[in-house]
Protein backbone atom coordinates (compact mmCIF):
# COMPACT_ATOMS: atom_id res chain seq x y z
CA UNK A 1 0.00 0.00 0.00
CA UNK A 2 1.30 3.38 -0.58
CA UNK A 3 0.61 6.16 2.15
CA UNK A 4 0.39 9.49 1.57
CA UNK A 5 1.37 12.00 4.54
CA UNK A 6 1.48 15.54 5.19
CA UNK A 7 4.62 16.15 6.61
CA UNK A 8 4.24 19.70 6.24
CA UNK A 9 5.05 20.20 10.31
CA UNK A 10 8.22 18.01 10.29
CA UNK A 11 10.19 21.12 11.28
CA UNK A 12 7.62 22.65 14.04
CA UNK A 13 9.09 23.58 17.26
CA UNK A 14 5.63 22.91 18.64
CA UNK A 15 3.86 19.69 20.29
CA UNK A 16 2.70 18.33 16.97
CA UNK A 17 5.73 18.93 15.31
CA UNK A 18 7.19 16.69 17.70
CA UNK A 19 4.42 14.16 16.96
CA UNK A 20 4.32 14.24 13.60
CA UNK A 21 8.73 13.40 13.59
CA UNK A 22 8.77 10.94 16.21
CA UNK A 23 5.52 9.00 14.92
CA UNK A 24 6.24 9.02 11.32
CA UNK A 25 9.94 7.92 12.26
CA UNK A 26 9.13 5.35 14.21
CA UNK A 27 6.22 3.95 11.53
CA UNK A 28 8.94 3.56 8.70
CA UNK A 29 10.78 1.61 11.16
CA UNK A 30 8.01 -0.38 12.26
CA UNK A 31 6.46 -1.18 8.70
CA UNK A 32 8.63 -2.28 6.26
CA UNK A 33 5.46 -3.60 3.61
CA UNK A 34 4.12 -0.24 2.42
CA UNK A 35 5.87 2.97 0.94
CA UNK A 36 5.43 6.18 2.64
CA UNK A 37 5.29 9.33 -0.08
CA UNK A 38 5.32 12.71 2.28
CA UNK A 39 3.98 15.58 0.77
CA UNK A 40 5.84 18.88 2.22
CA UNK A 41 5.62 22.39 1.16
CA UNK A 42 8.92 24.43 0.01
CA UNK A 43 10.10 25.91 3.02
CA UNK A 44 10.23 22.33 4.34
CA UNK A 45 11.36 20.23 1.88
CA UNK A 46 14.49 23.12 1.99
CA UNK A 47 15.43 23.04 5.37
CA UNK A 48 14.09 19.36 7.03
CA UNK A 49 15.83 15.98 6.62
CA UNK A 50 14.04 13.17 5.76
CA UNK A 51 14.24 9.13 6.77
CA UNK A 52 15.78 7.90 3.38
CA UNK A 53 13.38 4.70 2.99
CA UNK A 54 10.49 8.07 2.44
CA UNK A 55 9.69 9.33 -1.06
CA UNK A 56 9.50 13.22 -0.79
CA UNK A 57 7.33 15.14 -2.60
CA UNK A 58 7.71 19.33 -2.34
CA UNK A 59 5.09 21.19 -3.62
CA UNK A 60 6.01 24.45 -4.77
CA UNK A 61 4.41 27.27 -2.40
CA UNK A 62 4.30 30.58 -1.38
CA UNK A 63 4.11 30.78 1.90
CA UNK A 64 5.31 28.30 5.07
CA UNK A 65 3.52 25.19 6.42
CA UNK A 66 3.53 26.94 9.95
CA UNK A 67 1.51 29.88 8.67
CA UNK A 68 -1.04 27.53 7.50
CA UNK A 69 -0.65 25.97 11.18
CA UNK A 70 -1.19 29.11 12.72
CA UNK A 71 -3.80 30.63 14.79
CA UNK A 72 -4.02 33.58 12.35
CA UNK A 73 -2.79 31.75 9.33
CA UNK A 74 -4.22 29.99 6.32
CA UNK A 75 -3.11 28.83 3.04
CA UNK A 76 -3.68 30.57 -0.13
CA UNK A 77 -5.97 28.84 -2.65
CA UNK A 78 -2.80 28.50 -5.07
CA UNK A 79 -0.81 26.65 -2.16
CA UNK A 80 -3.90 24.86 -1.23
CA UNK A 81 -3.96 23.64 -4.80
CA UNK A 82 -0.64 22.87 -5.11
CA UNK A 83 -0.17 20.85 -1.91
CA UNK A 84 -3.42 18.95 -3.58
CA UNK A 85 -2.12 18.08 -7.17
CA UNK A 86 0.76 17.11 -5.59
CA UNK A 87 -1.16 14.03 -3.43
CA UNK A 88 -3.40 13.90 -7.15
CA UNK A 89 -0.71 13.35 -9.27
CA UNK A 90 0.58 10.48 -7.44
CA UNK A 91 -0.81 7.07 -7.08
CA UNK A 92 -2.37 7.00 -3.40
CA UNK A 93 -3.70 3.71 -1.47
CA UNK A 94 -4.51 5.94 1.73
CA UNK A 95 -3.65 9.99 3.10
CA UNK A 96 -2.37 10.30 6.52
CA UNK A 97 -2.75 13.95 8.07
CA UNK A 98 -0.61 13.93 11.15
CA UNK A 99 -2.43 17.32 12.59
CA UNK A 100 -5.45 19.28 10.79
CA UNK A 101 -3.52 22.08 11.25
CA UNK A 102 -1.90 22.04 7.61
CA UNK A 103 -4.84 19.98 6.55
CA UNK A 104 -5.28 20.84 2.35
CA UNK A 105 -8.32 19.12 0.13
CA UNK A 106 -7.51 15.48 -1.14
CA UNK A 107 -8.51 15.06 -4.58
CA UNK A 108 -8.17 11.71 -4.93
CA UNK A 109 -10.22 8.82 -4.27
CA UNK A 110 -8.72 7.60 -1.55
CA UNK A 111 -9.22 6.75 2.31
CA UNK A 112 -8.37 9.77 4.84
CA UNK A 113 -7.00 9.53 8.38
CA UNK A 114 -7.35 12.88 10.34
CA UNK A 115 -5.53 13.75 13.28
CA UNK A 116 -6.98 16.25 15.63
CA UNK A 117 -5.09 16.91 18.07
CA UNK A 118 -7.21 18.94 21.07
CA UNK A 119 -10.55 21.41 20.54
CA UNK A 120 -8.82 24.23 22.62
CA UNK A 121 -9.89 26.20 19.99
CA UNK A 122 -13.45 25.31 20.03
CA UNK A 123 -13.76 25.38 23.69
CA UNK A 124 -11.89 28.65 24.46
CA UNK A 125 -11.58 30.82 20.95
CA UNK A 126 -10.84 34.02 23.41
CA UNK A 127 -7.86 32.33 24.21
CA UNK A 128 -6.51 31.16 20.71
CA UNK A 129 -7.76 33.64 18.25
CA UNK A 130 -6.62 37.28 17.71
CA UNK A 131 -9.91 38.05 15.43
CA UNK A 132 -12.51 37.15 14.57
CA UNK A 133 -11.42 36.54 11.08
CA UNK A 134 -8.98 34.08 11.97
CA UNK A 135 -11.61 31.99 14.00
CA UNK A 136 -14.00 31.73 10.94
CA UNK A 137 -11.20 30.49 8.34
CA UNK A 138 -10.45 27.92 11.42
CA UNK A 139 -13.57 26.58 11.34
CA UNK A 140 -14.18 26.20 7.86
CA UNK A 141 -11.23 24.27 7.62
CA UNK A 142 -12.50 21.97 10.27
CA UNK A 143 -15.63 21.47 8.82
CA UNK A 144 -14.06 20.33 5.28
CA UNK A 145 -11.43 18.47 6.66
CA UNK A 146 -14.20 16.28 8.84
CA UNK A 147 -16.10 15.66 6.45
CA UNK A 148 -13.41 14.74 4.11
CA UNK A 149 -11.79 12.06 6.47
CA UNK A 150 -12.71 8.36 7.00
CA UNK A 151 -11.31 8.32 10.17
CA UNK A 152 -10.14 10.68 12.88
CA UNK A 153 -6.74 9.84 15.35
CA UNK A 154 -6.37 11.55 18.02
CA UNK A 155 -4.15 11.44 20.95
CA UNK A 156 -5.85 10.93 24.07
CA UNK A 157 -9.18 9.28 25.44
CA UNK A 158 -10.22 12.97 26.79
CA UNK A 159 -9.89 14.50 23.28
CA UNK A 160 -11.55 11.46 21.95
CA UNK A 161 -15.11 12.35 23.82
CA UNK A 162 -14.43 16.39 22.98
CA UNK A 163 -14.04 15.71 19.42
CA UNK A 164 -17.29 13.30 19.43
CA UNK A 165 -19.46 15.84 21.17
CA UNK A 166 -18.05 19.07 19.79
CA UNK A 167 -18.08 18.26 15.91
CA UNK A 168 -20.60 15.61 16.65
CA UNK A 169 -18.39 12.72 15.25
CA UNK A 170 -19.14 9.50 15.55
CA UNK A 171 -17.05 7.87 18.34
CA UNK A 172 -17.20 4.78 16.42
CA UNK A 173 -14.77 6.75 13.57
CA UNK A 174 -12.28 8.01 16.35
CA UNK A 175 -9.52 6.45 17.34
CA UNK A 176 -6.84 7.37 19.96
CA UNK A 177 -2.97 7.67 18.86
CA UNK A 178 -1.19 8.47 22.12
CA UNK A 179 2.47 10.03 22.50
CA UNK A 180 5.74 9.60 24.46
CA UNK A 181 9.15 10.96 25.38
CA UNK A 182 11.86 10.35 23.26
CA UNK A 183 14.67 8.12 24.17
CA UNK A 184 16.74 11.14 25.12
CA UNK A 185 14.42 12.25 27.96
CA UNK A 186 15.55 9.58 30.62
CA UNK A 187 16.91 9.54 34.42
CA UNK A 188 20.93 11.31 33.66
CA UNK A 189 23.92 10.22 35.50
CA UNK A 190 26.38 12.91 36.86
CA UNK A 191 28.73 12.10 33.77
CA UNK A 192 25.68 12.51 31.52
CA UNK A 193 24.25 15.11 33.25
CA UNK A 194 27.43 17.00 33.01
CA UNK A 195 28.30 21.02 34.15
CA UNK A 196 27.44 24.07 32.15
CA UNK A 197 28.65 27.50 33.75
CA UNK A 198 26.07 29.08 31.19
CA UNK A 199 23.25 27.08 32.53
CA UNK A 200 24.52 26.98 36.19
CA UNK A 201 24.18 31.11 35.48
CA UNK A 202 21.00 31.83 33.62
CA UNK A 203 19.16 29.13 36.05
CA UNK A 204 21.05 28.98 39.17
CA UNK A 205 21.99 25.88 40.97
CA UNK A 206 19.79 25.42 43.78
CA UNK A 207 16.89 23.57 41.93
CA UNK A 208 14.21 25.44 39.85
CA UNK A 209 10.82 25.14 39.00
CA UNK A 210 10.51 24.08 35.45
CA UNK A 211 7.72 25.06 32.83
CA UNK A 212 8.34 23.75 29.49
CA UNK A 213 5.70 24.19 26.10
CA UNK A 214 4.03 27.39 24.18
CA UNK A 215 3.44 30.85 25.63
CA UNK A 216 0.24 31.30 24.40
CA UNK A 217 -2.78 32.26 26.07
CA UNK A 218 -4.43 28.97 26.55
CA UNK A 219 -0.91 27.71 28.22
CA UNK A 220 -2.53 30.16 31.57
CA UNK A 221 0.95 31.51 32.65
CA UNK A 222 -0.18 34.45 33.93
CA UNK A 223 -1.37 32.47 36.57
CA UNK A 224 1.88 30.28 36.93
CA UNK A 225 3.33 33.75 36.92
CA UNK A 226 0.94 34.82 40.03
CA UNK A 227 1.34 31.64 41.63
CA UNK A 228 4.99 31.83 41.63
CA UNK A 229 4.76 35.00 43.16
CA UNK A 230 2.70 33.93 46.17
CA UNK A 231 5.23 31.05 46.49
CA UNK A 232 7.94 33.19 46.73
CA UNK A 233 6.50 35.99 48.83
CA UNK A 234 5.77 32.41 51.43
CA UNK A 235 9.36 31.04 51.64
CA UNK A 236 11.98 31.77 53.70
CA UNK A 237 14.75 29.55 52.44
CA UNK A 238 17.03 29.72 48.87
CA UNK A 239 15.27 31.56 46.48
CA UNK A 240 14.13 29.03 43.56
CA UNK A 241 13.63 30.26 40.04
CA UNK A 242 10.86 29.76 37.61
CA UNK A 243 12.19 28.30 34.53
CA UNK A 244 9.80 28.79 31.37
CA UNK A 245 10.87 27.06 28.28
CA UNK A 246 9.18 28.01 24.65
CA UNK A 247 9.87 29.74 21.58
CA UNK A 248 8.63 32.84 22.23
CA UNK A 249 10.62 34.50 19.01
CA UNK A 250 9.61 33.11 15.89
CA UNK A 251 6.06 31.13 17.51
CA UNK A 252 3.83 32.80 14.56
CA UNK A 253 1.02 31.51 17.28
CA UNK A 254 -0.93 34.01 19.37
CA UNK A 255 1.26 35.18 21.99
CA UNK A 256 0.99 35.92 25.64
CA UNK A 257 4.46 37.14 25.80
CA UNK A 258 3.94 40.72 25.62
CA UNK A 259 1.36 40.87 28.68
CA UNK A 260 3.89 38.01 30.60
CA UNK A 261 6.50 40.41 30.16
CA UNK A 262 4.76 43.32 31.94
CA UNK A 263 3.11 41.19 34.35
CA UNK A 264 6.81 40.05 35.83
CA UNK A 265 7.82 43.47 35.55
CA UNK A 266 5.16 44.79 38.01
CA UNK A 267 5.36 41.93 40.24
CA UNK A 268 9.44 42.76 40.46
CA UNK A 269 10.21 39.25 39.06
CA UNK A 270 12.41 40.01 36.34
CA UNK A 271 15.45 38.48 38.26
CA UNK A 272 13.56 35.31 39.30
CA UNK A 273 11.53 34.24 36.02
CA UNK A 274 13.95 33.26 33.31
CA UNK A 275 12.55 32.98 29.35
CA UNK A 276 14.18 30.25 27.77
CA UNK A 277 13.18 30.21 24.22
CA UNK A 278 13.38 27.53 22.19
CA UNK A 279 16.41 24.68 23.26
CA UNK A 280 17.71 21.77 22.01
CA UNK A 281 16.34 18.34 23.27
CA UNK A 282 19.80 17.55 24.88
CA UNK A 283 19.94 20.77 27.14
CA UNK A 284 15.97 20.44 27.88
CA UNK A 285 16.95 16.80 29.36
CA UNK A 286 19.27 18.16 31.85
CA UNK A 287 16.84 20.95 32.74
CA UNK A 288 14.20 18.12 33.45
CA UNK A 289 16.75 16.49 35.52
CA UNK A 290 17.90 19.61 37.44
CA UNK A 291 14.44 20.76 38.10
CA UNK A 292 12.54 20.49 41.74
CA UNK A 293 9.60 20.08 39.59
CA UNK A 294 7.61 20.44 36.55
CA UNK A 295 4.37 22.94 36.41
CA UNK A 296 1.90 22.31 33.74
CA UNK A 297 -0.67 24.90 34.97
CA UNK A 298 -2.69 24.79 31.27
CA UNK A 299 -6.43 25.78 30.96
CA UNK A 300 -6.39 22.59 28.41
CA UNK A 301 -4.74 19.93 26.81
CA UNK A 302 -5.13 17.27 24.04
CA UNK A 303 -2.32 14.94 25.71
CA UNK A 304 0.76 17.17 27.36
CA UNK A 305 3.79 15.69 26.19
CA UNK A 306 6.23 17.82 28.69
CA UNK A 307 4.95 15.85 31.14
CA UNK A 308 5.56 12.47 30.00
CA UNK A 309 9.04 14.14 29.28
CA UNK A 310 9.31 15.04 32.77
CA UNK A 311 8.43 11.80 34.02
CA UNK A 312 10.56 9.87 31.91
CA UNK A 313 13.16 12.00 33.24
CA UNK A 314 12.24 11.46 37.11
CA UNK A 315 10.62 14.90 37.46
CA UNK A 316 7.46 15.16 39.55
CA UNK A 317 5.13 16.82 37.73
CA UNK A 318 1.98 19.15 38.97
CA UNK A 319 -0.64 19.92 36.75
CA UNK A 320 -4.05 21.21 36.00
CA UNK A 321 -7.18 19.09 36.99
CA UNK A 322 -8.43 19.57 33.64
CA UNK A 323 -8.46 18.42 29.74
CA UNK A 324 -6.19 15.07 29.76
CA UNK A 325 -3.65 15.69 32.11
CA UNK A 326 -4.97 13.78 35.03
CA UNK A 327 -5.56 10.99 32.14
CA UNK A 328 -2.01 10.97 31.09
CA UNK A 329 0.02 11.97 34.12
CA UNK A 330 -2.67 9.37 36.35
CA UNK A 331 -1.23 8.28 39.68
CA UNK A 332 2.14 9.43 39.05
CA UNK A 333 1.26 13.62 39.68
CA UNK A 334 -0.32 16.01 41.65
CA UNK A 335 -3.10 18.03 40.86
CA UNK A 336 -3.86 21.72 40.94
CA UNK A 337 -7.52 24.76 40.18
CA UNK A 338 -5.86 25.77 37.06
CA UNK A 339 -8.02 28.94 37.89
CA UNK A 340 -6.75 29.89 41.43
CA UNK A 341 -3.47 30.65 41.36
CA UNK A 342 -3.45 30.35 45.63
CA UNK A 343 -4.25 26.34 45.30
CA UNK A 344 -1.66 25.81 42.69
CA UNK A 345 0.95 27.89 44.91
CA UNK A 346 -0.04 25.73 47.87
CA UNK A 347 0.46 22.49 45.75
CA UNK A 348 4.32 23.78 44.29
CA UNK A 349 4.99 24.81 47.99
CA UNK A 350 4.03 21.49 49.61
CA UNK A 351 6.02 19.56 46.92
CA UNK A 352 9.03 21.62 46.69
CA UNK A 353 9.79 21.77 50.61
CA UNK A 354 8.72 17.48 50.77
CA UNK A 355 11.82 15.54 49.69
CA UNK A 356 9.95 12.16 50.43
CA UNK A 357 6.99 13.07 47.99
CA UNK A 358 9.42 14.53 44.85
CA UNK A 359 11.15 10.63 45.71
CA UNK A 360 7.96 8.87 45.23
CA UNK A 361 6.13 11.24 42.16
CA UNK A 362 9.71 10.57 40.63
CA UNK A 363 9.65 7.09 40.77
CA UNK A 364 5.79 6.73 40.17
CA UNK A 365 6.58 8.88 37.12
CA UNK A 366 9.08 7.12 35.49
CA UNK A 367 7.12 3.98 36.08
CA UNK A 368 4.12 5.78 34.42
CA UNK A 369 6.31 7.42 31.14
CA UNK A 370 7.55 3.57 30.44
CA UNK A 371 3.93 2.58 29.58
CA UNK A 372 3.95 5.57 26.14
CA UNK A 373 6.56 4.67 23.88
CA UNK A 374 6.57 5.79 20.19
CA UNK A 375 6.53 2.07 18.88
CA UNK A 376 3.40 1.70 20.68
CA UNK A 377 2.19 4.30 19.14
CA UNK A 378 3.13 3.13 15.25
CA UNK A 379 2.04 -0.18 16.28
CA UNK A 380 -1.91 1.38 16.73
CA UNK A 381 -1.21 3.75 13.73
CA UNK A 382 -0.92 1.04 11.46
CA UNK A 383 -3.68 -0.93 12.76
CA UNK A 384 -5.82 1.92 11.68
CA UNK A 385 -4.35 2.00 8.09
CA UNK A 386 -5.00 -1.78 8.08
CA UNK A 387 -8.60 -1.25 9.49
CA UNK A 388 -9.12 1.53 6.16
CA UNK A 389 -6.88 -0.92 3.97
CA UNK A 390 -9.23 -4.03 4.47
CA UNK A 391 -12.37 -2.08 4.92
Amino acid sequence: MRIGVDASCWSNKRGFGRFTRELLSSLLATDTRDEFVFFVDSQTGCESEFPSSAEVVVARTNAPAIEAASASGRRSIPDLLSMSKAVWRHKIDLFFFPTVYTYFPILNRTKIVLTIHDVIAEHHPELIFPNSRAQLFWNMKLRAATRQADLVATVSEFSKAEISDYYRYPASKIRVITEAAKPEFKVLSAEQNGTSPAIDRAYGTEGFLLYVGGISPHKNLSTLVEAFKLFRDGRTSQPVKLILVGDYKDDPFYSAYPGLKKQISEYDLEDEIVFTGFIPDDELARLYNDALLLVFPSIEEGFGLPAIEAMACGTPVVASRTGSLPEVVGQAGRYFDPNDAADMARLITDVAKSEGARRKMSADGIARARQFTWERAATDTLAIFEELRTN
